[in-house]
């Protein structure tokens, strides 16, 4: 799998699918920290959180292993966390549940205007030209789901597991809490044994179904061998 960093076309495909993470990755954090100061907390605008610009976001570590995981041909990743103080909250559970929702609610909307941008140019351009940048819509729209069904994983410290801390009664909740520093191992072993590469395939496959008509579909299976090195 590493022998691909040698291989031009992986980076071509990279610079494809860069701006669709970028873009994933900064608008998910920017909304948590808009969300949570619409909800009184000035955390994340004091620390410079609420700003597009891609530098104040990007984890390293995240970055890594974006590149690591598009070698599979799924690439998925993270930015630094934006800070958030649930004691300026006048109701906790329900701040954190809104400020919870936001990232992932938000990779869901940059990947339907990503698709619809997708199905504009599939009828209007099909070729030449257009071709990047059908398959730059075609990446950003599949990596902003796979951000979304990761995010939405019910594993504390993912959205999806602040998302049930938020409804769980308080006891429960303590219980499921605690188990937050082993929940990114618990992530990576669902990665390792391909269980979150089903659920993130499986949820691009319906995504893609739902949005474009056979003939769209097809034009765009004509373009991706380009990106994949054949044709």
């Amino acid at each position: 799998m590493f022998d691909n960093l040698l291989d031009p076309l992986f980076w071509k495909n990279m610079l494809l699918m860069m701006p669709g993470f970028l873009m994933g990755v900064v608008f998910h954090e920017v909304a948590h920290g808009y969300v949570a100061y619409r909800l009184g907390d000035p955390t994340a605008k004091s620390a410079g959180r609420l700003t597009l610009n891609p530098i104040r976001h990007l984890d390293p570590m995240g970055s890594v292993v974006f590149i690591i995981s598009a070698l599979g041909g799924m690439g998925f990743g993270w930015a630094k966390p934006v800070p958030v103080d649930s004691r300026y909250f006048k109701n906790l559970r329900v701040g954190m549940r809104l400020v919870s929702v936001a990232g992932p609610a938000t990779n869901l909307i940059l990947a339907v205007l990503l698709v619809i941008g997708l199905k504009i140019f599939l009828i209007a351009f099909s070729g030449g030209w257009a071709a990047p940048v059908i398959l730059i819509l075609f990446f950003g729209a599949q990596v902003n789901l796979v951000l979304m069904v990761l995010n939405l994983l019910p594993i504390p410290p993912l959205d999806g597991g602040h998302i049930l801390l938020s409804l769980l009664p308080p006891r429960q909740a303590q219980v499921l809490e605690r188990l937050a520093p082993v929940g990114m191992i618990v992530v990576v072993v669902l990665l390792l044994v391909g269980a979150l590469g089903f659920l993130f395939s499986g949820t691009i496959r319906w995504f893609f179904t739902l949005w474009l008509s056979n003939q769209e579909a097809g034009v765009l299976l004509q373009l991706l061998p380009m990106a994949r090195g054949g044709g």
